[in-house]
């Protein structure tokens, strides 16, 4: 299994049933070649090559050269964009697009699943086999719908490896999404009943299944609530979070270091026991750019002041109500350089172990051992990736090999106190196993729930409970910079136009500069360096769904476009 994560994805790819390439020009169409014989489908081994095949829906820290799903993805109100010299990322989607991969890629994966499910069906393996590869296959193809789902609302809901002759499927309208949704819960529910028990954090699990079931029915509960006012629904869904990620919170406790969970090697994450899934990168073999990227010349996105300013201090009070000093303003010392290692000494500390302690942007770098003189768009530099003990040079491309996390401790603690509080349910006991567990590692005192209920922030713009706004501080602090997680937050909370610039002016700024001496300044609004890039973002209602791809809708009449978007 281990070698399955760390071969090349043109390896990968090259051991599957046929290349993407077979598919008709209809993704959902039938490949021109498969493997369809019993004999084949009856041997373990291939049936595990086939299931292998899905890691590579697990990017990381990127596949390669290519950039993960960790820090790169930046359109949200925690950071901004050096892409392309665009500094405040645009919309996911400008205009309608002819193809997509967030449309194409999930259809492939779950017609490979359908394959699997119907060629396991009909084989001889032991029953006890045939469960544990149908239950790994209808896990890959219920997570890929509730992606497509979150995307794009309504899909088309295929439910086996498709013919020519399947012509009302293949030619059929989109499925409404809470259906969709539906058949997703269900396969993720078999697949944490059926999946054989955990033997590696690299391998398929119960525990990975829960994990990605809690994920999906948080985002759909969430949906209910918040977008559908289906208060039933959200119910629903938000017990299933309760009852896969409850258990999870007990059996991967969050541990005493945030920074590890980030920027470990294979050895030491594995033997973390808050890992539930990780992805596996090692020296000379299969590495990545993550930190590399962040860690050189270019200038790099980094997070804004409105991320900045949503951390506690360490009396556990926000910027608002807090005793501490809320002064910005590094010290700057006589050639310039901007140090803000006292501003982070009275933080929340993963503050602390997300940022430099060094503010630095063009024309004042700052250089950490090993690595290049590095610059950043809002002042503030990414060490949440950084290992200290890396014993090749930070700038080498693609020679990072410290390991990603991909399902954790953190992560599904979160996920349940915010369903538990959604339902009304959070208790302190929930409260003591989740949030305080990351409060102590973060220096922070603990809380309650009646200590989260009375904390009135004024900065609460979202118009939820006091518990629910320190709830959701608490996993945007955690989990910046994590899996694109804080954009599909924003959607799911129907909070998507927290990222119009217009309105909310502090995601297109950084640090606090004010003391910099004037000819060494950067640009800056009111002291504050200026990360827009010259760029506006404007928020309107079409965001909250992307448009479908119009080659889908020239293959196929039935399917319609979503609101506000033209074919």
């Amino acid at each position: 299994m281990k070698k399955a994560i760390i071969l090349s994805v043109a390896a990968v790819v090259a051991a599957t049933l046929s290349s993407c390439d077979d598919l008709l020009n209809d993704n959902r169409y039938p490949q021109s070649v498969q493997t369809s014989n019993v004999e084949y489908w009856s041997n373990p081994s291939n049936v595990q090559g086939q299931c292998n095949y899905f890691y590579e829906t697990f990017s990381g820290y990127g596949n390669g050269s290519g950039g993960g799903e960790f820090y790169f993805p930046g359109l949200n109100d925690n950071q901004t964009s050096a892409t392309g010299g665009n500094q405040l990322a645009n919309w996911k989607n400008i205009n309608v697009p002819a193809s997509s991969t967030s449309w194409d890629n999930p259809y492939i994966y779950i017609r490979r699943a359908n394959l699997i499910i119907e060629g396991v069906e009909g084989s001889n393996l032991a029953d006890t086999e045939k469960e544990n590869f149908t239950a790994i296959a209808r896990l890959i193809r219920g997570y890929q719908y509730y992606q497509l789902v979150r995307c794009y609302g309504d899909v088309p809901l295929v439910t086996k490896a498709l013919e020519p002759s399947d012509r009302d499927e293949l030619f059929g309208p989109r499925t409404p999404r809470n259906t969709v949704m539906d058949y997703a819960l269900e396969d993720l529910t078999y697949a944490t009943e059926h999946i054989a028990a955990k033997s590696s954090k690299n391998a398929y699990s119960r525990d990975l299944a829960a994990a990605m079931k809690s994920e999906a029915c948080l985002y759909e509960g969430s949906f209910a609530r918040y977008h559908q006012n289906d208060d039933a629904r959200a119910k629903k869904y938000f017990a299933e979070v309760v009852n896969c990620a409850g258990p999870l919170v007990d059996a991967y406790p969050i541990g005493d270091s945030y920074q590890a969970t980030y920027n470990s090697f294979r050895a030491a994450l594995s033997a973390n026991p808050e890992i539930i899934f990780m992805k596996e990168y090692e020296k000379d073999v299969f590495m990545h750019p993550t930190v590399d990227y962040t860690s050189s010349s270019t200038p790099i996105s980094g997070i804004t002041k409105d991320a900045f300013d949503s951390y506690l201090f360490k009396d556990g009070k926000p910027k608002a109500l807090t005793s501490e000093d809320t002064n910005d303003a590094g010290t700057v010392d006589a050639d310039g350089k901007v140090s803000i290692a006292a501003l982070l000494a009275v933080r929340d500390g993963r503050l602390a172990e997300t940022i430099d302690d060094m503010v630095y942007y063009t024309g004042n770098d700052y250089k950490r051992p090993n690595s290049m003189p590095m610059t950043s768009v809002t002042g503030y530099g990414v060490k949440k990736f950084v290992n200290p003990e890396m014993d090749y040079t930070y700038t080498t491309t693609i020679w990072n090999y410290t390991c990603a996390p991909l399902y954790w401790g953190a992560l599904v603690g979160l996920d349940y106190a915010e369903a538990r509080a959604e339902l009304n349910e959070l208790s302190d006991a929930d409260v003591d196993k989740t949030i305080n567990k990351m409060f102590a590692r973060a220096g922070l005192p603990a809380t309650t729930v009646a200590g989260m209920s009375s904390m009135t922030d004024p900065d609460n713009d979202m118009g939820v409970s006091n518990l629910l706004w320190e709830i959701r501080r608490c996993r945007r602090c955690e989990l910046i910079y994590d899996k694109d997680l804080r954009y599909w937050d924003l959607v799911r909370w129907h909070q998507l136009d927290k990222l119009d610039s217009n309105k909310n002016p502090d995601i297109a700024i950084g640090a606090n500069v004010s003391n910099v001496p004037a000819d060494k300044r950067p640009a800056n609004v009111d002291g504050y360096i200026d990360a827009s890039g010259g760029q506006t973002r404007t928020f309107s209602e079409r965001e909250y769904l992307f448009p479908v791809p119009s080659g889908q809708i020239g293959l196929n009449n039935e399917l319609t476009q979503n609101p506000y978007w033209t074919k």
